[in-house]
């Protein structure tokens, strides 16, 4: 993660969800995190309105030279990036899996800008309480910023953050030391068992 808010954020986020998959929505303090809340915002996880845009900070709203609350997030991405957008956000809901991503911009004078995009899982005690908390960054503030407002962001490079990746990193196959006999080990689709050296158990 290259912005100082994602760190941040995605610190905090792993402090409050513990062993959990994700922390609860109402576990999140503001005051916790004031100095990402201009960069932050919160979507909730609803496909059929698009992922609508709950909470946006000061910061990305002047991205966009507007108030974006209430807005669909995929709304907000170019035509080509939609599709994978809504894949991450349902690999988030499902798999409570984030992502963190380049995303490029520009404004109505064609000037670029490069910002960092971090997508959270938030637990809900039902599936229409889905949320997800996240950063949307840029990584250098221009002086046009606030001023001339970007268009459609488009979607970069990404990568997977988060428990359920944790799991796929432990290394499964590492057999215990001083013991004897049969040992399983357990491997995704398939079972892996061989005999230590020992007397046989026949």
């Amino acid at each position: 993660m290259k912005h100082a808010a994602s760190r941040e954020l995605y610190a905090y986020w792993e402090q409050r969800r513990g062993t959990r998959a994700a922390p609860e929505r109402a576990e999140i303090e503001p005051g916790a995190i004031r100095g990402v809340l201009s960069d932050a915002f919160i979507l909730g996880l609803d496909p059929g309105a698009s992922h609508p845009v709950r909470l946006a900070g000061t910061r990305v709203c002047a991205l966009f030279g507007r108030e974006i609350k209430g807005e669909s997030f995929l709304g907000l991405w170019a035509a080509a990036s939609r599709p994978v957008v809504e894949g991450l956000l349902s690999i988030l809901r499902d798999e409570s899996t984030g992502t963190v991503a380049g995303v490029t911009a520009q404004n109505a004078d064609g000037e670029p800008i490069d910002i960092e995009l971090l997508l959270l899982p938030l637990g809900a005690p039902r599936p229409g309480f889905a949320r997800t908390i996240g950063v949307l960054a840029p990584l250098k503030v221009p002086q046009w910023l606030g001023v001339s407002p970007i268009g459609a962001l488009t979607v970069g490079g990404r990568r997977h953050v988060g428990a359920a990746l944790e799991k796929l990193l432990l290394p499964r196959f590492m057999a215990p030391r001083g013991r004897r006999g049969l040992v399983v080990y357990e491997g995704g689709r398939t079972t892996i068992a061989r005999k230590e050296d020992g007397p046989s158990a026949a």
